[in-house]
């Protein structure tokens, strides 16, 4: 009993480390620093859980640890939304051509061009859910932060004016800061015309669905974004017209810790469904069939 004890201590062999063995250095030495390729994690800017890059992409960028659903550039969204083949874009080379001749508009729009591939920031095209045609307008945030700017507003308006004359349902993923300063009062018009588009829309009855997405503020909250016949939004998708501070500071009240969320809009009756990402698809392919638009309405 005793003896076991007291028995020899085994002995364990010493692997040395990669710079022991590259340096003939000592194992008391620095240990190595591993390189790590630039984007192979990620990490949750709302909870801070670091993830493998790949596998957030396989969970259509929601972190699976507190469900936050991070952004989507324009060709994400369109990729995850519409059906894999038949996509047509519409307008692609469409580009602004700085008509204010605003001091370092026109080397901002290169540098955002460069940053992002893409021209402007909304992607419009025709394409299918679960084999319903439909029209689409996506934005992308990446991009000069989804401003408003006259390109944005033309190009959202031939989308509608295609779905009017195809008599097809209207798709519109709204992300944005609001509009485009650089481009001053033709901007704000954006506002008017695009709003004109949707109502002679509406008027032969065409069905428009808004998708609210993190985060859709200013000039398209108050224009597009709202006049949909049925508005839905992402999970946590920030809603509003000005932003938080500036509305404290005016009415002089702290304001709900949630408020301008999806959840805190829909409990107030601005928005009809919240839905996950993962069951978006879905959510959009049934509302095509109750509203029975395989091929027209």
């Amino acid at each position: 009993m005793f003896k076991d004890l007291f028995q020899k201590k085994r002995k364990y062999a010493t692997i040395p480390s990669e710079r022991v063995e590259r340096t003939g250095g000592s194992a008391e030495g620095e240990r190595p620093k591993r390189e790590i390729p630039e984007g192979l994690m990620s990490k949750c800017s709302k909870c801070g859980t670091i993830q493998y890059s790949k596998e957030l992409e396989k969970n259509l960028k929601v972190c699976p640890s507190c469900g936050y659903h991070m952004r989507l550039n324009a060709s994400e969204r369109i990729a995850m939304t519409l059906d894999p083949e038949g996509f047509i874009e519409f307008d692609s080379e469409m580009a602004s051509v700085d008509p204010l001749q605003f001091p370092g508009y026109a080397s901002k729009l290169e540098q955002q061009q460069s940053k992002t591939g893409q021209v402007e920031a909304v992607i419009t095209g025709q394409g299918t859910i679960n084999g319903h045609p439909v029209i689409v307008a996506v934005m992308n945030f990446e991009f000069f932060t989804g401003s408003m700017g006259s390109v944005v507003g033309e190009k959202i308006t031939r989308a509608v004016e295609e779905a009017t004359e195809k008599r097809l349902p209207l798709l519109i993923f709204s992300t944005s800061g609001g509009a485009r300063m650089q481009e001053s009062i033709l901007s704000l018009m954006q506002m008017a015309k695009t709003s004109a588009a949707l109502a002679r829309f509406g008027e032969v009855g065409g069905l428009y669905i808004s998708v609210i997405t993190d985060p859709t503020t200013g000039g398209v909250s108050a224009s597009f974004a709202s006049l949909g016949d049925i508005i839905i939004a992402e999970p946590g998708a920030v809603f509003g017209f000005a932003g938080r501070i500036v509305i404290e500071q005016t009415i002089r009240q702290k304001l709900p810790d949630d408020f301008q969320t999806a959840e805190f809009n829909l409990q107030h009756g601005q928005l009809d469904l919240v839905v996950h990402r993962k069951e978006m698809r879905a959510t959009l392919a049934k509302l095509l069939d109750l509203h029975d638009v395989k091929g027209g309405f």
